[in-house]
């Protein structure tokens, strides 16, 4: 199975994302910019893939740098050098035959040098509703393992409880459509 790799552009996702035009409309740039950080952490974790983040210098000019938080990889490119200039090399770099790698930009010039390049694209938009359907998700799980450790004391036998568990999934995927 291949190891699972996100480059995303994160201005661009700053830009898109509801939240996160909000607070970057509020002058809150370091705010947008930690908070697409957390969101994404929750989504690698859950998800299990490597998620690697990159913005422009040109809003945070002279500090090419690069370091992991919350086990996301942060690259802030040269002074110059924009996100997708960044990611079209990282690409090329990348061994496509033991990696799949995936670019989430709404650059509809990127995503067709993407293609040229073997990786598949991702727009801001697709990324945003899997991070939500995936925060969802993980309310579910914790709900389901905390009804799961109360069970215990429950008079209702394991077959009934899968079956309320069953139930509860069934409507929750109802919701997500």
């Amino acid at each position: 199975m291949k190891k699972e790799l996100l480059y995303v552009d994160g201005y661009n996702m700053i830009g898109a994302w509801p939240e996160l035009v909000k607070l970057k409309r509020l002058d809150k740039m370091a705010d947008a910019r930690d908070l697409l950080l957390h969101e994404l952490s929750n989504y690698a974790k859950y998800e299990g893939i490597e998620i690697r983040i990159v913005f422009d210098a040109q809003l945070v000019p002279g500090i090419a740098q690069r370091y992991d938080k919350y086990e996301v990889a942060v690259i802030f490119t040269s002074e110059g050098e924009t996100a997708d200039s960044y990611i079209e090399k990282a690409i090329g770099d990348e061994n496509l035959l033991v990696t799949h790698v995936q670019v989430a930009t709404s650059d509809l010039a990127e995503q067709w040098l993407i293609f040229q390049r073997g990786a598949t694209r991702k727009s801001a938009n697709e990324l945003y509703k899997d991070v939500k359907r995936t925060k969802k998700n993980i309310a579910l799980d914790s709900t389901l393992y905390r009804m799961q450790n109360r069970s215990r004391n429950s008079p209702l036998k394991d077959k009934d409880l899968k079956n309320l568990q069953s139930l509860y999934y069934n409507m929750v995927k109802k919701q997500d459509k």
